[in-house]
C-alpha cells in the first residue's frame, strides 16, 4: 500500500508540475549563428511565448556540426519542457548526409508544432543569358559542366534544392559549397559562380538592386515578396523545395507540456501582427498539431534522402 501511495503521489506531483509549466525560464536552442532567419524566427516566438506564459523563453545559439551540436544538447537535456529545439530542414537532411550520428532524431525528439515555411529563389548572375527556367535548362544543356552552383554548405537546403533541380532536369552543374550564404552571394554577384537556390530573405535586397536575376521560387505557391516570379514546378512538374522551422523537445516530454506549447504556438501564429511579420520574411505559416509537424519532418527526411544519394553529398 505504501509503495502504491508513493507512486500515486509521484504521479500527482508530476502532473501538477506539468500543469504549472513553465515555472522557470525556458531555453530555445538553435543550431545557427545569430542574425539569420532561424535566429529571427526563434526570437519572435520566444518573445511572444514569454509574454503569454509569464516566464522568459531564452534563445541560445549553438552553431556548428550542421546543427548536430544544438540537437544533441536538446536530446541530452531533461525531458521537462525547459529545453526546446528549433527544428530545421537540416534535421531531416542530416539523417542521410552523415554516416553516423550520436542520436536518432525520430527516436529522441518529440515534435511540438511547425512554425513557418519559406521558399528559396532560383537566381543567376546577370551575365547568364537565361531569363526563364526553360532558358536556363537549355543554356545548361548547351554548356554541360561549365556552370557553377553556389550553396551555403554541403547538405544545406540551398545545396539540396539545387541537387533536386539537377536530378529532375538532367543538367550538369558543379557544386561550390561556401561557409554560409554571405560569401556565396559575394561570389554570385562577382560572377565566380553563376546560379544559386538561396533563401529569399537573404537574396531579396540584391534581387531588388538588380545584382542578381531571379528566375523562379522553389515552393508550390508564389512568394508574396516576389509575386511576379513563377514557381519552378511550372516548368519542372513535381519540383518543390523550401526551408521551414518548428519546435521540438526531448523525447519523453509529457503530453501535457507538448499540448500546452502547441496550443500557445498556434495562438501566436494566428495573431495578425505575427502573420504580418512573417509575411515580411516571405514565410507562410505552418501550425497544426504535433503529429502534423512530425509528418512533415518524416516526409522531408524521406525526400531529401533520395537527393543526398543522387548527389553523393557528404558532410563537411
Amino acid at each position: 500500500m505504501a509503495v502504491s501511495a508513493s507512486l500515486a503521489m509521484a504521479a500527482f506531483t508530476s502532473i501538477a508540475a506539468d500543469l504549472s509549466f513553465p515555472s522557470k525560464p525556458v531555453r530555445l536552442i538553435i543550431g545557427y549563428p545569430p542574425g539569420g532567419s532561424a535566429d529571427i524566427t526563434a526570437r519572435l516566438m520566444a518573445q511572444r511565448l514569454s509574454e503569454r506564459l509569464g516566464q522568459l523563453f531564452l534563445v541560445e545559439s549553438r552553431p556548428g556540426g550542421g546543427t548536430n551540436i544544438a540537437t544533441e544538447a536538446v536530446v541530452r537535456a531533461p525531458a521537462d519542457g525547459y529545453t526546446l529545439l528549433l527544428v530545421a530542414p537540416a534535421n531531416a537532411i542530416n539523417v542521410s548526409l552523415y554516416e553516423k550520428l550520436n542520436y536518432s532524431f525520430s527516436r529522441d525528439i518529440v515534435t511540438i508544432a511547425g512554425l513557418i515555411r519559406f521558399p528559396n529563389v532560383m537566381e543567376v548572375n546577370p551575365s547568364i543569358p537565361a531569363k526563364t527556367v526553360p532558358e536556363f535548362i537549355a543554356h545548361a544543356k548547351a554548356n554541360p559542366g561549365k556552370l557553377n552552383m553556389a550553396s551555403s554548405g554541403n547538405g544545406s537546403t540551398i545545396h539540396v534544392s539545387g541537387e533536386l533541380f539537377k536530378m529532375m532536369t538532367g543538367i550538369s552543374m558543379t557544386h561550390v559549397p561556401y561557409k554560409g550564404s554571405a560569401p556565396a552571394l559575394t561570389d554570385m554577384i562577382g560572377g565566380q559562380v553563376q546560379v544559386m537556390f538561396d533563401n529569399v530573405p537573404t537574396s531579396l535586397e540584391f534581387i531588388k538592386a538588380g545584382k542578381l536575376r531571379p528566375l523562379a521560387v522553389t515552393t508550390v505557391a508564389r512568394s508574396a515578396v516576389l509575386p511576379d516570379l513563377p514557381v519552378v514546378a511550372d516548368f519542372v512538374p513535381g519540383y518543390e523545395a523550401s526551408s521551414w522551422y518548428g519546435i521540438g523537445a526531448p523525447k519523453g516530454t509529457s503530453a501535457e507540456i507538448v499540448g500546452k506549447l502547441n496550443k500557445e504556438i498556434n495562438a501566436i501564429l494566428a495573431e495578425p501582427k505575427m502573420k504580418a511579420r512573417f509575411a515580411e520574411l516571405s514565410a507562410s505559416l505552418l501550425g497544426g498539431s504535433s503529429a502534423d509537424f512530425g509528418k512533415l519532418v518524416a516526409d522531408e527526411t524521406e525526400k531529401w534522402a533520395k537527393v543526398v544519394r543522387f548527389s553523393g553529398a557528404k558532410a563537411d
